[in-house]
């Protein structure tokens, strides 16, 4: 049952390839029932059904991107409260050939980073939550928003190349890279008494690891590079941050994920993250993540915010923006 859910899913992300803005509805009708919940990044946001989706989503997304691919460099399935869920993180890829969401076309190869969690029921998706970092999609666009701190590069998959799992993957080797992640999610709560130093990152994580971030944010190596240029900077802009509140989470052989809309939950006290004074208003982060075990730590962690609604909590209008041309805050 949890190879065809896969499958499933796996099978979708191919067809996408295949798909235009006129028959994507049909297509959508064959993989989703018919009052399906889908939950995307800002500005989309919850719609239902297929025809909604495709209105809302797919339809001006390949007519914006006609040679469209979508590629899962990540994909396996678990069990979470109940619920029987599929997820996938990739690259959409597709030349930029019409404005989508406000933002003008290049008409150059674009890549359109994606995490996803699909809840399937009786062999078809009942539930999708999909981030898209539509804030990247602007800076390969030529508007750089938000000036961040790590490189901002086109994310790969897993140095392993191993992230698809399409057939049954070993239980104890699931339950341990859940046991891994779930401890260092814990250990991130330390912060408050004993500071970064307290948090134990060394327990969990390979010294040279690989974190991967949204736009705005960057890409990091190594527990000091991930202080450095992520963890200090978010905790100073958000020191009583409370994680784990999740839709899902779970693992499959030396992969875990999670998500929640909101997962995070904090109030922006300190100044100088993505380039903006502190608000202290109160914000609620959708967040995605991935991660790779290797051995008895995490070797890769794949991580998607939507920047775009996160920012518009903090006072940041970005569509504003953009359609002003007001590069920089």
């Amino acid at each position: 049952m949890t190879t065809e859910r896969k499958r499933l899913v796996h099978e979708f992300s191919q067809e996408i390839h295949g798909a235009s803005a006129e028959n994507v509805g049909d297509l959508l009708t064959d993989y989703y029932h018919a009052d399906a919940e889908w939950h995307g990044p800002e500005p989309i946001n919850a719609v239902e059904g297929p025809d909604a989706i495709a209105d809302a989503y797919w339809g001006p997304l390949l007519e914006s991107f006609p040679d469209l691919e979508k590629n899962d460099y990540i994909l396996f399935a678990g069990e979470f409260e109940g619920g029987e869920w599929v997820c996938a993180a990739g690259n959409l890829v597709g030349t930029f050939e019409n404005d989508w969401l406000d933002i003008p076309a290049t008409g150059h190869a674009t890549w359109l980073r994606y995490g996803e969690f699909h809840r399937v029921v009786d062999g078809k998706i009942a539930e999708t939550r999909l981030l898209v970092d539509v804030l990247d999609v602007m800076r390969q666009a030529g508007y750089q928003f938000v000036p961040a701190l790590a490189p901002e590069v086109v994310i790969p998959g897993p140095t392993t190349q191993d992230g698809v799992l399409l057939d049954e993957q070993d239980d104890e080797a699931s339950e341990k890279t859940l046991q891994v992640v779930e401890g260092m999610i814990d250990g991130l709560h330390d912060y408050e008494e004993e500071g970064l130093d307290g948090m134990g990152l060394e327990k969990f994580w390979h010294e040279d690891f690989m974190w991967y971030g949204p736009a705005g944010t960057g890409t990091t190596r190594g527990i000091d590079g991930f202080q450095e240029y992520h963890q200090a900077p978010f905790l100073e802009a958000f020191p009583d941050r409370e994680g784990g509140d999740h839709v899902a989470r779970f693992a499959e052989g030396n992969y875990c994920a999670s998500t929640g809309w909101p997962s995070v939950e904090a109030t922006h006290l300190g100044d100088g993250w993505m380039g903006l004074p502190a608000t202290d208003e109160p914000v609620g982060m959708r967040v995605m993540d991935f991660w790779r075990r290797e051995g008895d730590k995490l070797a890769e962690n794949w991580v998607l915010i939507d920047k775009i609604d996160l920012l518009q909590q903090m006072g940041v209008d970005v569509f504003e923006r953009l359609r002003n041309d007001q590069q920089y805050f």
